[in-house]
């Protein structure tokens, strides 16, 4: 079951930050701050968004609950009946699942982390824009986008940028996200609170892909010399149900996209394949499927198999159960000698370098959005997509 992505604490990779004009904050949380350096009061706030995960065991049940009732995640027949019953049938099991890795998903800790780190560099990076804060908007779990909307409007934000944590872009994904924050700030009567521009995607960013490397090659260690001859790299990206698929979404392409620059970065040193997991529900899914995938390369009787999950930024339960234990057990049964997975990128430094500088790119080039977010899919029937509430810079849809 996917959730796609407390306390200030130093993370594994020693990244532990305070910002250089103020502190920062996150969606629910006032902290002190300063007046933008852009001249306008406030200061620049930056809205990560998330699907988010269950803190507790308590949460599993109403996180499904949304989670299935939702038709721009997945659509379902009768799905006002049929989404809470596949809700209620599963909490019980991913309950389970998410004891087995703590009693609750990291998600929003590594958020936070992330976006400590990423404003603190942006303060420097960008002075003009300075100081930037990070307001953190999931799906179906608190802090919603309601709450990043709201903090946003105490601590007096008006130029707001909306950065999705997708870095593959999806209709599904980073797509309902931008129409959930348009939704919220028109609930709480913000339209024209807040200026925005839109983070859609960054699949190829030379930071990002750098930071993925470094996650291989740390994942490569597990492996003596003589077993990284052997090794496949197998990219495990979240499924997507079909019918968004082919409609032209454009995931599929940009995962690849991800992993070609990866692997150039690799001097192709590696055999690779790309697949996906997490697919739930009755409807088909994207594939091949991770489990085939490796069924498939224990028939082949490969030995070394390195697992890269490319569309995750951080440990959660597709890391931290899916692949770390059940992907893990299965691999031990179809004869993969070593199984392994590449760390997640959490507070990798490079990674949270990546992100100051997506943003700090973003800024400069004064654009509303990517050239290629406006464009809707040939088989697109939602009217909400790829709007822009109340633009910073001016932005026009493509409709076919």
């Amino acid at each position: 079951m996917s959730e796609t992505q407390g306390t200030w604490q130093a993370g594994a990779n020693g990244v532990r930050s305070e910002a250089a004009a103020g502190e920062v904050q996150t969606a629910g949380e006032t902290r002190p701050g300063g007046t933008s350096g852009n001249g306008q009061a406030g200061p620049t706030g930056i809205v990560m968004m998330n699907l988010g995960g269950p803190k507790t065991l308590a949460d599993v049940g109403p996180f499904l609950h949304r989670l299935f009732l939702d038709r721009e995640i997945i659509q379902l027949p009768v799905q006002n009946w049929l989404g809470p019953f596949i809700a209620r049938m599963r909490t019980k099991h991913v309950q389970e699942l998410y004891e087995a890795i703590g009693g609750g998903s990291p998600i929003l800790r590594w958020t936070k982390l992330q976006g400590e780190g990423m404003c603190e560099l942006l303060d420097r990076l960008s002075p003009q824009t300075a100081p930037h804060r990070f307001y953190v908007a999931f799906r179906y779990i608190e802090p919603t986008s309601e709450d990043a909307l709201l903090a946003m409007k105490r601590d007096g934000v008006r130029r707001a940028v909306a950065f999705t944590q997708y870095p593959q872009f999806s209709c599904a994904t980073t797509g309902s996200s931008l129409n959930e924050l348009w939704r919220a700030a028109a609930k709480l009567g913000l339209s024209n609170e807040f200026e925005w521009s839109v983070i859609d995607r960054w699949p190829a960013h030379p930071r990002y892909v750098e930071a993925v490397v470094e996650t291989i090659k740390q994942g490569l260690e597990e492996f003596t010399e003589e077993e990284r001859e052997d090794v496949v790299l197998v990219f495990s990206a979240h499924s997507l149900p079909l019918s968004v698929v082919n409609r032209g979404d454009a995931y599929p392409e940009e995962v690849g996209a991800t992993v070609h620059e990866v692997m150039k970065r690799l001097d192709f040193a590696y055999e690779y394949m790309i697949s996906y997991q997490s697919d739930v529900g009755p409807v088909p899914w994207l594939g091949p499927s991770t489990e085939e995938m490796i069924e498939h390369l224990g028939q082949q009787k490969r030995n070394n198999v390195l697992v890269v999950g490319i569309s995750f930024t951080s440990d959660h339960i597709e890391t931290l159960s899916e692949i770390d234990i059940e992907y893990a057990e299965l691999a031990q049964k179809c004869g993969i000698a070593k199984f392994r997975r590449a760390p997640s990128l959490n507070d990798n430094p490079t990674f949270i370098k990546a992100l100051a500088e997506i943003v700090h790119e973003h800024l400069q080039r004064g654009e509303a959005c990517t050239k290629q977010y406006p464009l809707r899919c040939p088989g697109c029937t939602n009217p909400e997509c790829r709007n822009i509430l109340n633009p910073a810079i001016p932005f026009k849809r493509i409709v076919f």
